[in-house]
């Protein structure tokens, strides 16, 4: 088979999905990526891109784009909730560049995905076509959509999220109540005036919440997420509007700058946090599984799409050069892939614990480890080029 030969049906156009079928069309594989949405309207506001995720992007052609819209951050400051104390503060601008090879954007979701669309061809993204499952054979996979339609493949690769309508061919479980939910908006520039002089990621831990702001799509807006401890039991909902009275209660006695952003925001969308336990498989047969479809992380490392980047360059690579057997190629970005995303999903979740501490002890000391973390040292192991690292391990 050459790659000419092989069809790659790609379900969700997400930043997983989008990657995957830029490299795979560059390398001159047929690849339709299928979307259940009607329109291609990116939701959740702002993403962290560290610099892992931002050198795939370069590599994608899309440095330009994401230059011009998205912001640089400067630094990552982390404060305390109620008397602003600083706690940690380590710069990131052109260290950060001149250390991995690239910076740290902070962006907005919709402004990333349209830089990704940007790099594919009209007609290869298909709207309004909800993935309902998926039948295999010994040489193809039928790919069936709610509508009643199908279309065939050698390969489908599932990055439709958290809640995949794939995952199932691959694995069997649920999604996991986190326990948190977040509360996440757009504010005008206004509200920190400081982002101008100063664009960062401002952190402010506290018992049982945390915020989180920064400044994208240009500078124009703020983006926050305020996470908060959530008694009920996960009914999983995709979003749903919150009152924005009921989230300044929650933090009825934290730090003024916390609040003055918050109460900016004139309309506000709460989610519950959800990953997944981590399984022993990313893949079935020809049915493969990338992104938050394989892996869901929680939000609290920042790597959801950094990881979904690194997903893609290895899924691609493994296709294309182990395609006379399909099975096998995706065994091979399984093994490739797995424990890194093992440890990133297992540091994801402990920081839903260290970023919530009660005041005592335990948050005293995690507040002098956080004193101690002045550079980018001890980022080294996730900002590093892991995809061309472990590579080489898997003797490619």
């Amino acid at each position: 088979m050459t790659a000419t030969d092989l069809r790659v049906a790609v379900v969700g156009a997400g930043v997983s999905g989008l990657a995957v079928a830029i490299l795979l069309r560059r390398r001159g594989v047929r690849c339709d990526v299928y979307e259940k949405s009607d329109a291609l309207s990116a939701v959740g506001a702002g993403i962290q891109l560290p610099p892992n995720g931002a050198r795939i992007l370069h590599e994608l052609g899309a440095e330009l784009s994401i230059r011009r819209r998205g912001i640089t951050a400067g630094a990552i400051e982390t404060r305390r909730w109620n008397d602003g104390t600083l706690l940690s503060r380590v710069v990131h601008g052109n260290i950060c560049e001149d250390r991995f090879q690239a910076p740290y954007y902070l962006v907005h979701r919709a402004d990333l995905q349209a830089c990704l669309v940007d790099l594919l061809p009209p007609g290869q993204i298909h709207l309004g076509r909800a993935a309902s499952g998926v039948v295999e054979h010994d040489d193809r996979v039928e790919l069936h959509f709610a509508d009643g339609g199908s279309a065939t493949a050698d390969v489908v690769i599932g990055a439709d999220g958290v809640h995949s309508a794939l995952r199932g061919a691959v694995v069997d479980d649920r999604p996991v109540f986190s326990g948190y939910s977040v509360y996440r908006g757009l504010v005008p520039a206004s509200a920190v005036p400081s982002f101008e002089n100063d664009p960062r990621v401002m952190f402010w831990f506290g018992p049982g919440r945390h915020v989180t702001y920064y400044p994208v799509s240009s500078g124009r807006t703020v983006h926050f997420s305020a996470v908060c401890a959530d008694p009920s039991v996960g009914t999983a909902p995709r979003s749903s509007p919150a009152d924005a009275d009921g989230l300044m209660a929650e933090f009825e006695d934290w730090h003024e700058h916390v609040r003055q952003v918050l109460c900016t925001a004139d309309s506000v969308t709460r989610w519950e946090l959800f990953d997944r336990n981590l399984s022993a498989r990313y893949h079935a047969g020809r049915v493969v599984l990338v992104g938050d479809a394989a892996h869901p992380m929680l939000p609290f490392l920042s790597q959801g799409a950094s990881q979904a980047l690194e997903d893609a360059v290895v899924l691609a690579d493994s296709l294309t050069e182990h395609m006379a057997d399909v099975p096998d190629a995706l065994r091979r970005y399984e093994a490739i892939r797995m424990s890194r995303t093992a440890d990133v999903h297992r540091q994801s979740r402990q920081r839903s614990h260290t970023f919530h501490l009660a005041d005592g002890p335990q948050q005293a000391e995690r507040d002098a480890r956080l004193a101690e973390q002045r550079d980018l040292a001890h980022l080294d192991w996730l900002y590093g080029d892991a995809v061309h690292s472990m590579h080489a391990l898997a003797g490619r």
